[in-house]
C-alpha cells in the first residue's frame, strides 16, 4: 500500500563503468529493469556519439532479420516463440552471428532469385504452349510449299481475305504472334488500325484458363492473337506496338513439322522446370525451416543489443576514455539490487576492476516511479491518461479501485447487466494467459487490458442493482414485501377506527384505477425492505417520483463525500512536504466552506429521514426551501427541521464568510511575513525540491522549515537569492484562482454529481423500453405459436440488450465516472505534473511477430 499511496524515494547515482565491463553491466541492468538513464550527451547529435557504429551494426542485422521473417511468411512457416527470452549476445559472438546471417541472406537471396527465373521461365514456355495449340486454328497451312515462302489459306476456306490479290503483288506474308492481357484487346486493335492503316490482318481468341504473368505474378485472363503482315516496315512498327501494350511476343513456326519439333521440345523443357523447380523450392523451404528455428531468439538478442548501445551513447567517457559515466535514476529500495547486477557484469566480462556506483545529491525532480501488478495497472492507467502525478504525491489510483467501479455502478446499476459484464470479465481473467487474447486485435485487446476493471465495474452494478432492485427492469422479491395491501380493507379494522382513516372497500376497488396504499394506518407498512427497494414499488405508478427522490439525494450525498475526501487527501500532501501552513491557511478553510454548506445540507436529508415517520411526513418541510431560506433570511419565521436551526444557519454562514478571505489572502500573506520577517533563512534542506521549479512560494518555505523543525543556522547569500526571485503579486493571483475556482466548483462539482441519478434514471428506462418492446410482446402471444416466436424474441432481446444497454450504455457510464474522478475528485489535491519512470528493461521490448517488420 505504502508504494501504491505515494510513489516510491528516488535518488540519482552515477554509474563508473569500465570500458571493456559496460555492455554486460548494461545487459544486466536490461534484465533487471531496475534505473532510468539520463542522456549525458544532449549537445551531441545522434551520429557523432561514440556507438554509432555498433547501432548502425545492429540496424543492418534487424534488416536481415526482417528479410528472414518476410521469407519464411511468404512460406508458410510457422515462427516459434520461445517461452524464456534469451540474454544479449556477448560481444565475441556478435561477429559470428553477423556472418552467419549475412551468408545465410546471400544464400536465400542467390536461391530466390534463381527459383524466380525458373518460374518465369516456365510460365513463359507455358505461354508458349497455349499460344501454339490456339493459333492452329487460324492458320491452315499447306505442306507442299516452300519454307521461305509464306502460307495462306484459299479463298474457299476464308473468304475475308483476299490472297489472290497479294499473290499478284508479290508480297511476302509475316507473322506476329504472342499473348495479350484481355483489358488491353480493344485499345490494342484500334491502334494497329490506326498505325498500320489495314494493312494487317489481327485474329483473337480467349483462353479457357487464367495465367500467372510472368513479370507480376498476377493471375489474370490473356487472349492469343495473330497478326498477318506484309512489309518489313509494317513488321517493325507491328512490333513497337507490342512492345508498348507489354504483350508476351513469341516465334512463329512456319511450317507444321516446325511446330511439331518445337511442341515436343516444349514439353520436355516443362517437365525438366518443373523438376528443377520442384528440388529449388524442396531445398529453399529446408533453409527457412532452420533458420525459422533461431530466428526468433536472434531478433530478441539485436533488439537488446541495440538497446544496449542506445544506452551507452547516453553515457560520457572520463578524460582517460577508460572509464564510462552514467547517471542513473534509481528507487532507493532497489539500489542493493542495482550494486549486485553491476557486479554480475563486471564478474561476466571477466574484468579485474569491477564496476561500482555512487549516490549524488540533486535539487531536480525525479521521475514518479509506482509499481502496479495486473491488478492495479489498468486502475493507474486511468489516473495516468489525467497526468503522471508528481513526484511522490498522493496517488488517487488507490482509492480509484474502489470508487471509479462503485460510482460507475450507481449510473449502471442492474443486476442482470451487471451480472453478465462480470461473467465476461470473469473470462478473460481466467483465460488471460490465452496467447490469442494477447495477439488479439485492438478493440479487444482493450477489452483485454481492462480487464480487472470490467469485473469489478460488473460485480458493483450487481450490488447496486441489488440495491434498485433491478434484474433487466424488473424487481426481484427475494425477501417478500413489507406493505401489506389486504390492511387497507376496512374488514381488517374495527369501526371505531373507520372514521379516523382513509380504508377500501369494495366500492372503493371497483369504481377507482388508482388506489393509494397509506402507510400510517396500522398493518400496512410492517418493516423496510431487507435488501434495497421494495419490490412493490415496481408496481406502483409513483414509482419514478420515488426512485427520483431517493437516486438525487444520494447522488448529492455520494458527491460531497467524494469531493471532501479529496480535500482531506490534500493534508496528506502538505504533511509530507512539510507544509503545515497550508493545512491551516487553505485546507481546513477548503473543509469549512464545504462543510458548513453542503455538509449542512447532508445533515438535513439524513435528518429528515430519520426523524419523521409516515405519521408526521405531511408536515415535513422541503429541504430544498430550508437551503434556500438559509441564504436568503426571510421575513417570516419558518416552521424548520428542528429547534434552533435558525441559529445554526447563520453560525455555519458566519463560518463560511470567515473561511472565504482566509483561503484568499491567508497563504499569500503568511508567505510575505516570512520574507519581510526574517533577515535571511536558515536552509539546511537535504533531499530533492519537492514542488515545481522557480516556484515563488519554494523560497519562502525555505525558511518555514526552519521553523517547524527548530533550525536556526544561517547560510551566507541566501538574502540576496530571496530579495530577487519572491514576487508577492504572482503568488496572490495564483492564490485568488485558485480560491475561486474552489468556491464556484463546489457548487458546480456538486451538482455535476447528479448525471450519477440522470444516468442511473436514463438506463432503468431503456432497459424498461426494451423489454416492453421484445420480452412483453413475445409473452403475450398465445401458446400454439408462442414457443416459436419466443426464441427470436429472446435472442433479439439478447443481442440488443448487450449491444445498447451492455455496450453503449456501459461506455456512456464509465465516461462520466472518468470525468467526475479526473475534474471534481483529483483536482482536489492531485497536480498530476510529474513525469514517468521509464526504466532500461528489455521486458518492454517487443517479442511478437506481429507483421513483416515485426523487429523493425
Amino acid at each position: 500500500m505504502g508504494s501504491l499511496f505515494r510513489s516510491e524515494t528516488m535518488c540519482l547515482a552515477q554509474l563508473f563503468l569500465q570500458s571493456g565491463t559496460a555492455y554486460e553491466c548494461l545487459s544486466a541492468l536490461g534484465e533487471k529493469g531496475l534505473v532510468q538513464f539520463r542522456d549525458l550527451n544532449q549537445n551531441v547529435s545522434s551520429f557523432q556519439r561514440k556507438f554509432v557504429g555498433e547501432v548502425k551494426r545492429c540496424e543492418e542485422l534487424e534488416r536481415i532479420l526482417v528479410y528472414l521473417v518476410q521469407e519464411i511468411n511468404r512460406a508458410d512457416i510457422p515462427l516459434p516463440e520461445g517461452e524464456a527470452s534469451p540474454p544479449a549476445p556477448p560481444l565475441k559472438q556478435v561477429l559470428e552471428m553477423q556472418e552467419q546471417l549475412q551468408k545465410l541472406e546471400v544464400e536465400l537471396r542467390e536461391v530466390t532469385k534463381n527459383k524466380e527465373k525458373l518460374r518465369k521461365n516456365l510460365l513463359e514456355l507455358i505461354e508458349y504452349t497455349h499460344m501454339l495449340r490456339v493459333t492452329k486454328t487460324f492458320v491452315k497451312r499447306n505442306v507442299e510449299f516452300e519454307p521461305t515462302y509464306e502460307e495462306f489459306p484459299s479463298l474457299e476456306s476464308d473468304s475475308l481475305l483476299d490472297y489472290s490479290c497479294m499473290q499478284r503483288l508479290g508480297a511476302k506474308l509475316g507473322f506476329v504472334s504472342g499473348l495479350i492481357n484481355q483489358g488491353k484487346v480493344e485499345a490494342f486493335e484500334k491502334m494497329l488500325w490506326r498505325v498500320c492503316k489495314g494493312y494487317t490482318i489481327v485474329s483473337y481468341a480467349e483462353l479457357d484458363e487464367s495465367l500467372e504473368d510472368p513479370e507480376t505474378g498476377e493471375v489474370i485472363k490473356w487472349y492469343v492473337f495473330l497478326i498477318s503482315f506484309w512489309g518489313e516496315q509494317i513488321g517493325h512498327k507491328v512490333k513497337k506496338i507490342c512492345d508498348c501494350y507489354h504483350c508476351h511476343v513469341y516465334p512463329y513456326p512456319n511450317t507444321a513439322e516446325e511446330r511439331r519439333e518445337i511442341q515436343e521440345g516444349l514439353n520436355t523443357r516443362i517437365q525438366d522446370l518443373y523438376t528443377v523447380l520442384h528440388k529449388t523450392e524442396d531445398y529453399l523451404r529446408q533453409v527457412l525451416c532452420k533458420a525459422a528455428e533461431s530466428v526468433y531468439s536472434r531478433v530478441i538478442q539485436v533488439k537488446k543489443m541495440k538497446a544496449i548501445y542506445h544506452m551507452l551513447n547516453m553515457c560520457s567517457f572520463d578524460v582517460t576514455n577508460k572509464c564510462l559515466i552514467a547517471e542513473v535514476w534509481c528507487p532507493e529500495a532497489d539500489l542493493q539490487d542495482l550494486r549486485r547486477a553491476l557486479e554480475e557484469g563486471s564478474r561476466e566480462s571477466g574484468a579485474t576492476i569491477p564496476s561500482f556506483m555512487n549516490i549524488i545529491p540533486t535539487k531536480e525532480t525525479p521521475p514518479t516511479r509506482i509499481r502496479t501488478n495486473k491488478f492495479t495497472e489498468g486502475f493507474q492507467n486511468i489516473v495516468d491518461a489525467y497526468g503522471v502525478g508528481s513526484y511522490r504525491e498522493v496517488n488517487p489510483a488507490l482509492f480509484t479501485i474502489i470508487t471509479f467501479p462503485f460510482l460507475f455502478a450507481v449510473m449502471f446499476g442492474d443486476f442482470g447487466h451487471g451480472f453478465v459484464m462480470f461473467l465476461f470479465a470473469l473470462l478473460l481473467v481466467l483465460n488471460e494467459n490465452h496467447p490469442r487474447l494477447n495477439q488479439s486485435q485492438e478493440i479487444m485487446r482493450m477489452f483485454f487490458n481492462g480487464r480487472y476493471i470490467l469485473l469489478l465495474m460488473g460485480l458493483f452494478s450487481v450490488y447496486t442493482g441489488l440495491i434498485y432492485n433491478d434484474c433487466f427492469s424488473k424487481s426481484v422479491n427475494l425477501f417478500g414485501s413489507g406493505w401489506n395491501v389486504s390492511a387497507m380493507y376496512s374488514s381488517s379494522h374495527p369501526p371505531a377506527e373507520h372514521k379516523k382513516m382513509v380504508l377500501w372497500n369494495d366500492s372503493v376497488v371497483r369504481h377507482n384505477s388508482i388506489l393509494q396504499l397509506d402507510p400510517s394506518i396500522p398493518g400496512v407498512f410492517r418493516g423496510p425492505y431487507p435488501l434495497g427497494i421494495d419490490p412493490i414499488w415496481n408496481l406502483a405508478t409513483n414509482r419514478l417520483t420515488f426512485l427520483n427522490s431517493f437516486k438525487m439525494k444520494m447522488s448529492v450525498i455520494l458527491g460531497i463525500i467524494h469531493m471532501t475526501f479529496g480535500v482531506i487527501l490534500g493534508i496528506f500532501n502538505h504533511l509530507h512536504f512539510r507544509k503545515k501552513f497550508n493545512i491551516y491557511l487553505v485546507s481546513i478553510p477548503e473543509l469549512l466552506f464545504m462543510l458548513c454548506i453542503f455538509g449542512y445540507l447532508i445533515f438535513m436529508i439524513f435528518y429528515k429521514w430519520l426523524v419523521f415517520s409516515a405519521e408526521t411526513s405531511r408536515v415535513a418541510p422541503s429541504i430544498l426551501i430550508e437551503f434556500i431560506n438559509m441564504f436568503l433570511f426571510p421575513a417570516s419565521k419558518t416552521s424548520g427541521l428542528y429547534t434552533g436551526q435558525e441559529y445554526v444557519q447563520r453560525v455555519l454562514l458566519v463560518v463560511t464568510a470567515l473561511s472565504v478571505p482566509v483561503l484568499f489572502l491567508g497563504k499569500p500573506l503568511f508567505l510575505l511575513w516570512l520574507h519581510n520577517g526574517r533577515s535571511c533563512f536558515g536552509v539546511n534542506r537535504s533531499g530533492y525540491t519537492l514542488i515545481r521549479k522557480d516556484s515563488e512560494e519554494e523560497v519562502s518555505l525555505l525558511g518555514s522549515q526552519d521553523v517547524e523543525e527548530g533550525n536556526h543556522q544561517v547560510e551566507d547569500g541566501c538574502r540576496e537569492m530571496a530579495c530577487e526571485e519572491f514576487n508577492f503579486g504572482e503568488i496572490l493571483m495564483t492564490q485568488v484562482i485558485h480560491s475561486i475556482e474552489y468556491c464556484l466548483g463546489c457548487i458546480s462539482n456538486t451538482a455535476s454529481y447528479l448525471r450519477l441519478w440522470a444516468l442511473s434514471l436514463a438506463h432503468a428506462q431503456l432497459s424498461d423500453v426494451l423489454w416492453a418492446m421484445l420480452m412483453r410482446v413475445g409473452l403475450r402471444v398465445d401458446t400454439t405459436y408462442g414457443v416459436l416466436l419466443l426464441l427470436p424474441v429472446i435472442a433479439l432481446f439478447a443481442v440488443l440488450t448487450i449491444f445498447i444497454l451492455l455496450i453503449m450504455e456501459g461506455l456512456s457510464a464509465f465516461l462520466h465516472a472518468i470525468r467526475l474522478h479526473w475534474v471534481e475528485f483529483q483536482n482536489k489535491f492531485y497536480v498530476g505534473a510529474g513525469t514517468k519512470f521509464v526504466p532500461f528493461s528489455f521486458s518492454l521490448l517487443s517479442s511478437k511477430f506481429n507483421n513483416d517488420d515485426s523487429v523493425a
